[in-house]
């Protein structure tokens, strides 16, 4: 097994440990977005603010609340979901802006995270 399955095995073990009537829990690519979208409505209908701590996914209902751990430094968040995306590779979470920062990862633009619903 190579060292990013372990750390992907681990991340999702502690994250359901993290919260053990966890529903959902998914790992794979993050990226965020603000610039260009901040003011604007999401897809919930609400406006979009860069700096709070919301997130799209393609699948999950709006008003969500999800655990967003990195997997590179183990920094977790938590946010809403009020918006659809990403949709650009296998992507599986756009964070707003202050949730990246909040992360650690917004000036790499992309992170490996695992997902645990709350």
């Amino acid at each position: 097994m190579t060292n990013k399955a372990v750390l992907a095995a681990a991340c999702a073990a502690a994250l359901l440990a993290f919260s053990p009537a966890a529903v959902y829990a998914q790992c794979g690519g993050a990226s965020w977005y603000g610039p260009g979208f901040n003011g604007k409505r999401a897809a919930s209908g609400e406006i979009f603010n860069e700096n709070a701590m919301t997130a799209a996914h393609r699948s999950l209902p709006f008003g969500t609340k999800v655990a967003v751990t990195d997997q590179n430094t183990g920094k977790s968040v938590t946010v809403t979901i009020n918006d659809r995306g990403p949709f650009h590779g296998k992507r599986i979470i756009d964070l707003s802006k202050g949730a990246a920062a909040a992360l650690g990862f917004q000036n790499r633009g992309t992170t490996s995270v695992c997902l645990a619903e709350q």
